[in-house]
């Protein structure tokens, strides 16, 4: 008799004493501990994947875990199923800790019934949601399951819907992490999107709607699932995912890095570190990594690792909308969400990917008390007529709400460019930041010099007996009334115009006056933000 057919089997004899009792009951937990059968371990460790069990052994401190319905075994029959009664039916859940703290978790086993989503699966799901959300912790779900079990029928699409509605509950409440390591098709895949993060492993997840095989019958376009909704696929080009690792193991490490710099929900801070970083550590280097030519790029990258501390900063969405950076790092062992152009990549222009990106990103800081820091070096919004038919002013009105409605202490510092509405967008003290600070060679204005001097200086340039050298003095005439480094500072629009060298030291004091912030909003069921 095989593993499973012992689990889905009912006791032999009546055991006779407590003793028994207990025996019985190892014996049982020792089943549903072991899974469905050695033959289906091996092959999942054949795919290149761990078990269920092995992950949680690898998110959760050693022997934090405590599992919650191991037993559970689902009631439905017909197509076979009345045969097949396993216990823990394909989803194992409970809670542990990560670095102490407490963390709740799912995670799919595609040993059994290929991890589908059946009526008593589905139920441990929306179980160990409510409980995380009544206990203010952060949910993690490990995801390797096939969809609906489609011989339970509409009994595993309402389990879906039950999912569903508690990531809408818990959003904004406790984090949610979906950790994808395996298939996630069809409707299956909007609870992941619905959560704050996702992670991915290249080559054995996949996500997408409708599969390969819908698409060539609908569309004639052949594509492998890894083409249409693989890693790398939803990294780069969808947006989907937030994180994308070669294997399992770096990519639950960083599951738990992520965790240590989230709050448990949204009535608690991030969790504050003693750091070893200097606060008033100077960055001569910052003289030198940014040049005064606004037309020549720089790696933003290198200005963020040069501020906070010991360099170190995770960086969400990474390959995607790569103009915008958004990373949580710390100052002075305090968390805060960074929100920077990138010159590297399309002069760090916003467009609608960027605008979208950083509104997510802006948002989820918000919700969850991060302080958010807005590096500013931003020629402005990309030009051109896909941009405004993809609806360039609806998406990034999308970032200027979400600035605009964000409570938590916020600092700009502005690097160099900051021209036309992506200035005011990137959180200008005029849309609610807190402090604004600009380097000396800041460049705050309706738009570059050269376009400014075309337009307001037409007539005399066209005149001239010389049109280049009327346009270069009118240039210069206009970068020396209305762009010089210390124009918005005159009139209050920057609170102080810094040596960049002390840029660390500023913000980390900033931030410590800052601490004790408290912003209202108005009283509203809530906002209708632009979609």
């Amino acid at each position: 008799m095989t593993v499973l057919e012992e689990a889905t089997s009912e006791p032999a004899s009546e055991p006779a004493d407590a003793r028994g009792r207990v025996a019985e009951l190892h014996e049982i937990r020792a089943q549903a501990l072991a899974g469905p059968s050695e033959k289906a371990t091996q092959a999942q460790h054949a795919k290149g994947k761990l078990t269920a069990r092995e992950r949680i052994e690898l998110l959760l401190d050693p022997g934090s875990f405590q599992e919650v319905e191991q037993l559970r075994r689902h009631r439905a029959v017909g197509f076979g199923l009345e045969a097949k009664k396993p216990f823990t039916d394909g989803v194992i859940t409970g809670w542990g800790t990560v670095e102490g703290r407490t963390v709740f978790v799912y995670a799919h086993d595609f040993r059994i019934f290929g991890g589908a989503l059946g009526e008593a699966h589905a139920t441990k799901i929306h179980k160990i949601m409510d409980m995380a959300i009544a206990a203010g912790a952060p949910l993690v779900s490990l995801n390797d399951g096939a969809g609906a079990r489609i011989q339970e029928g509409v009994s595993a699409l309402a389990g879906y819907g039950g999912i569903f509605q508690r990531n809408t509950k818990a959003s904004g409440v406790i984090p949610q992490i979906s950790v994808m390591l395996g298939p996630c098709a069809g409707g299956a895949a909007y609870s992941p999107a619905l959560t704050d993060f996702v992670f991915m492993v290249r080559e054995t997840s996949q996500m997408f709607i409708t599969g390969p095989d819908v698409v060539k019958a609908v569309t004639g376009e052949e594509i492998t699932q890894n083409g249409l909704g693989g890693a790398d696929v939803h990294a780069e080009t969808s947006g989907v995912c937030h994180f994308a690792y070669d294997d399992e193991e770096t990519c639950i490490a960083e599951v738990r890095y992520l965790l240590s710099l989230l709050p448990q929900n949204n009535r608690e801070n991030p969790p504050r570190v003693e750091s070893t970083d200097p606060a008033d550590r100077r960055g001569d280097t910052l003289l030198d990594l940014v040049p005064a030519d606004g037309n020549r790029p720089y790696d933003m990258t290198k200005v963020i690792e040069e501020i906070v501390d010991d360099g170190e900063y995770l960086e969400v969405h990474e390959r995607w909308a790569r103009n915008i950076i958004c990373a949580l790092a710390r100052l002075d062992g305090q968390v805060v969400g960074i929100v920077a152009n990138q010159p590297m990549t399309i002069a760090g222009v916003l467009d609608i990917e960027a605008s979208e990106k950083a509104a997510r990103f802006v948002q989820m800081c918000d919700a969850f008390n991060i302080p958010i820091v807005t590096f500013l070096d931003v020629p402005g919004f990309l030009p051109g007529v896909d941009q405004e038919h993809g609806g360039i002013i609806r998406h990034g009105a999308k970032l200027l709400y979400a600035y605009c409605n964000a409570t938590v202490p916020r600092i700009s510092l502005i690097l160099r460019k900051a021209y036309g509405g992506a200035y005011i967008v990137m959180d200008s003290q005029s849309i609610g930041a807190d402090l604004t600070y600009a380097w000396p060679t800041n460049e705050i204005a309706v738009m570059g010099a050269e376009g400014a001097a075309n337009v307001i200086f037409r007539r005399q340039i066209a005149e001239a007996e010389d049109p280049e050298a009327m346009r270069a003095r009118m240039v210069k005439e206009y970068k020396s009334e209305l762009m010089h480094p210390y124009y918005a500072a005159e009139r209050g629009l920057v609170d102080d115009v810094i040596d960049p060298a002390e840029t660390r030291e500023v913000l980390v004091r900033s931030l410590a006056m800052l601490q004790s912030k408290h912003a209202d909003l108005p009283s509203r069921k809530h906002g209708n933000p632009p979609q």
